[in-house]
């Protein structure tokens, strides 16, 4: 049964309207703020984007999930890419060649995370991390066993995790704090550096099985 086009047209639309706006608002704010070099609170990034502090926390409650959102938008066109074809190394290959590039261009915003992420280690570890929601990192495990999907039951399910850990030590805004900030290589020496260690191991982990 078609719907009516006039029935549909005063639907609300979720990407759009005064939240969505003001949640859009935010994001953006968040992004300019970390882009800069900071890790801003949630009071930080509603005074920057002239919201209240209440209207704030109803759309983020916490630094962590405003971080995270923050951090998923970066991502968006690496999260939302497909990959074909059934030859893992190709897959690995093509998922760094299109990654670098945006992990680079929003270096600033992944190392804010980051340094969200080792502040909530330390206070843990003091045990003063109360009741913060801690940051969670995740997306680069769904990425890579994704990539890796033609090996499994290729490999050896440990062999297949061991992998795509080797792997995840590569892809992320921590290859750029060893490759830019100590061995001041640029962006296409990171690059060709990553997809040259990516390939080693996928090599090394399938070598000698047709």
């Amino acid at each position: 049964m078609k719907v009516s086009r006039q029935l549909t047209k005063g639907a609300p639309d979720p990407q759009r309207g005064p939240r969505a706006r003001t949640r859009r608002l935010m994001l953006e704010t968040a992004t300019r703020l970390m882009q800069s070099g900071a890790t801003p609170s949630i009071s930080e990034v509603a005074q920057a984007a002239e919201v209240s502090r209440a209207t704030a926390y109803r759309y983020f409650p916490s630094q962590a999930a405003l971080v995270h959102a923050v951090v998923d938008q970066a991502l968006g066109p690496i999260l939302m890419q497909s990959r074909a074809g059934s030859d893992a190394a190709e897959r690995v290959d093509d998922l760094f060649r299109r990654s670098m590039p945006r992990i680079q261009e929003f270096e600033a915003t992944f190392k804010a995370a980051l340094k969200l992420s080792l502040d909530q280690w330390a206070k843990r570890q003091a045990g003063a991390l109360g009741d913060e929601p801690p940051l969670t990192r995740g997306h680069r495990i769904d990425l890579l066993e994704d990539a890796l999907a033609p090996l499994r039951g290729e490999l050896a399910e440990d062999e297949f995790q061991r992998l795509a850990q080797a792997l995840s030590l590569l892809f992320g805004v921590e290859a750029l704090v060893v490759l830019k900030d100590i061995w001041n290589q640029d962006a296409a020496q990171v690059e060709a550096v990553t997809r040259w260690a990516a390939s080693a191991l996928v090599r090394a982990a399938t070598a000698g099985r047709a």
